[in-house]
């Protein structure tokens, strides 16, 4: 069935007047269904490390041409758009406060809680995570179990170019207030994130924690705990300061569980 699915969203992907016919739209609608339900992720881990599903991320983008814009009501708000809400939480055994929105197309595993916040089309979220007050996890983006996303964090979504990885935030992480993490930064294992913690592709990463600098990019170490930083660097104008990132250490054996993540940055005396 997968296989199926596949063989016409890559022939739609090369041929966008295939998206007029039924099969196409049945095939794209059949593959939203499997992500809303985790049975299929835009991105996995595997044996040598992640695995980035590019023709999932193709039907997730041909899902927009295809589908039409409906009138939404909730209660007395109305939304109009063209991918329906995520719905029956309950059955789902996730916890979702009002105004917290997931769209359908996303994967919330048991044991979630939502505040109020957004989870776009495409995501997965794993169980015992915490998607604090305002934070908001882009589309097709991985978050890992019992992650802490504190308030305000900003997960990027990638979904083109289709061969990009989407962010990966990997299981027992920390988020602090209103970092953002975008175009398709990996956060290992364990790793912890002060807050105002910027991280793009092209981020320095800055291991400051031994005797020589060692840099990063793109990626943060597992069990790292990185805090907002800057480096003079020339221009033809003059030497500024340029934002960075700097991981200070490693996270302790005391600070391996979940209630105890802000300890974590306490440790180095780094605002949460």
């Amino acid at each position: 069935m997968e296989n199926s699915i596949k063989n016409i969203i890559e022939a739609a992907w090369d041929d966008r007047a295939l998206l007029a016919e039924q099969s196409t739209k049945d095939a794209i609608i059949s593959l939203i269904d499997q992500l809303d339900k985790g049975e299929i992720r835009v991105a996995e881990p595997g044996e040598s490390g992640w695995i980035v599903n590019d023709w999932v991320k193709k039907g997730v983008i041909l899902y927009f041409p295809t589908a039409q814009m409906e009138t939404i009501k909730v209660g007395p708000f109305e939304f109009h758009d063209k991918i329906p809400l995520k719905q029956n939480f309950a059955e789902q055994g996730v916890r979702v406060v009002p105004h917290a929105i997931a769209r359908h197309g996303s994967f919330l595993e048991k044991g979630v809680i939502m505040m109020p916040s957004y989870v776009n089309i495409g995501a997965w979220v794993g169980s015992g995570t915490m998607v604090d007050t305002w934070a908001t996890v882009g589309s097709c983006a991985q978050i890992g179990r019992n992650v802490h996303l504190s308030g305000g964090v900003g997960i990027g979504g990638v979904l083109e170019p289709v061969q990009a990885a989407p962010v990966i935030i990997e299981d027992d992480c920390f988020i602090g207030s209103r970092a953002i993490v975008v175009e398709g930064v990996h956060i290992e294992k364990e790793a912890v994130l002060g807050a105002n913690v910027v991280l793009t592709q092209s981020t320095r990463i800055i291991d400051v924690s031994g005797d020589e600098e060692v840099v990063y990019k793109g990626r943060v170490p597992a069990g790292s705990v990185v805090i907002p930083g800057t480096y003079s660097k020339s221009f033809p104008a003059g030497e500024y300061q340029v934002a960075c990132a700097l991981i200070i250490g490693k996270r302790k054996e005391s600070t391996n569980k979940k209630t105890s993540l802000n300890d974590a940055l306490r440790d180095f005396n780094v605002a949460v």
